[in-house]
């Protein structure tokens, strides 16, 4: 996301940061670049507007003149306003005092609502809550269906009614439902439709005034660009939001959406989707998101996303594995496997500072790591302890078995003896160097 946005701001940062000394002419030019960028990244002219002239106003004065890096001091001052442009902080869901939370989600036609809806609730039970689904789509054949089946993987209950049934009416039996349950989050998928369609917004007015929802949530294609931003303002005029989610934000390199509906509709942006698995739905940081556009990374996200993939027995255990040598092929598929539930490798790679500059035009395959796993698990167990053991013929036979050759898997092996050597140092305290590994 945001790719090219990044690529056109770092150029014109380059530009100033080489200079020891700033003109007000300096700064002018390179707002022009800036307000190209943004039009280009598809953020609304109104939004980008206003957005210069903020910068500009801080930029060309004392604040700049006075700095030692006066290059530096307008890459904060742009970070600072992409912040403030974002909505400044992280706006959370105001949670009901009495249980409860009821949370409304509504958009057009295919902006990824349904699926929306099960990351919410499993977001909300791994905090320890108890959501329950409820399905209001009953006019999209098989919309039910879908529900109940995402509800399933994530083993949270979905209240469902009839193909066909009045929306307005399944919300008293699913209150009374979740409450008998103890259920303290009610997540209500509505049906998708054109925010110019008078009749069916009039039903999510229905809808509203029957549930009382806490939390009335947009959830918006970030791919749709300008039209996001349009689509934002008619339901909130309608709806008064309280929040919006963007989808799909690990498709759109432009990102123009994101920059444009807070200051548009003055609600904050609350979550965005990164990807199609139920486990990628994030919180949005305005700061981090900054900081990742102006290609400085988000080593926070980055350890949070660590720390919830990987357990501390774990960590404490390959701690241990590593003080003894005793790093195994078992142990490499294990941080394969932690660093797929982080989320696309690519992402990750994004949130590291520095690297994503580094890694630009090199294509990042999550695939790779399926032909590691299969050469791996076509090991007996021995082998996977105890890498010595393997020889020509053994080597022959764990290619067969992986559809891969054996050139294939004398270069895994070579690459976990290269970690082993890397761990080795790391533990005697001599500082890691990181190996060229490549899949």
């Amino acid at each position: 996301m945001f790719e090219s946005l990044s690529d056109r701001l770092e150029g014109i940062f380059k530009k100033l940061k080489g200079r020891g000394l700033l003109k007000e002419e300096d700064v002018v030019a390179a707002l022009k670049e800036i307000r190209m960028a943004l039009l280009e990244a598809d953020v609304n002219f109104k939004v980008v507007k206003d957005f210069v002239e903020k910068i500009k106003e801080r930029a060309i004065g004392k604040e700049v003149i006075d700095s030692i890096t006066p290059g530096q001091q307008v890459v904060k001052i742009v970070n600072d306003c992409l912040c403030d442009l974002m909505g400044g902080g992280h706006s959370k869901i105001n949670l009901a005092p009495n249980p409860p939370t009821v949370i409304m989600l509504v958009g057009l036609h295919g902006c990824g609502k349904t699926t929306t809806a099960a990351k919410l609730a499993n977001n909300f039970k791994k905090d320890g809550r108890r959501p329950m689904l409820v399905a209001m789509d009953t006019g999209r054949p098989a919309a039910i269906d879908q529900l109940q089946s995402l509800g399933a993987q994530i083993d949270v209950p979905v209240h469902a009614t009839h193909p066909g049934d009045n929306p307005v009416t399944i919300y008293p039996d699913a209150l009374k439902k979740a409450k008998l349950e103890g259920r303290d989050v009610l997540i209500l998928d509505t049906a998708g439709r054109l925010h110019i369609d008078d009749e069916l917004m009039g039903e999510l007015q229905d809808i509203k005034r029957e549930a009382g929802p806490n939390e009335i949530l947009l959830v918006a294609d970030a791919m749709t660009g300008q039209d996001a931003v349009n689509i934002a303002r008619s339901f909130n005029e309608l709806l008064d939001l309280q929040g919006v989610i963007l989808t799909k934000m690990d498709g759109d390199a432009r990102g123009g959406a994101a920059l444009s509906i807070v200051h548009v509709t003055e609600k904050p942006i609350k979550f965005i989707g990164v990807g199609e698995k139920i486990d990628f739905l994030e919180p949005f940081h305005p700061e981090r998101m900054a900081s990742r556009i102006l290609g400085m990374g988000d080593v926070v996200s980055l350890v949070e996303k660590a720390q919830d993939a990987v357990g501390l027995e774990d960590a404490l255990r390959l701690e241990d594995k590593i003080k003894k040598d005793r790093f195994t092929f078992e142990d490499l598929v294990n941080q394969i496997k932690q660093i797929k539930k982080m989320g696309p490798l690519e992402n990750i790679l994004g949130m590291i500072p520095g690297l994503g500059k580094q890694l630009k035009g090199v294509n990042i395959d999550d695939r790779a790591f399926v032909k590691v796993e299969a050469i791996i698990n076509s090991m007996t167990v021995q082998e996977r302890r105890n890498y010595v053991i393997l020889n020509g013929n053994r080597k022959k036979r764990i290619a067969a078995g992986s559809g891969t050759s054996v050139a294939d898997v004398n270069k895994i092996v070579k690459q976990h003896q290269t970690m082993k050597k890397m761990l080795k140092k790391f533990k005697r305290g001599k500082g890691l160097k990181m190996p060229q590994i490549q899949f």
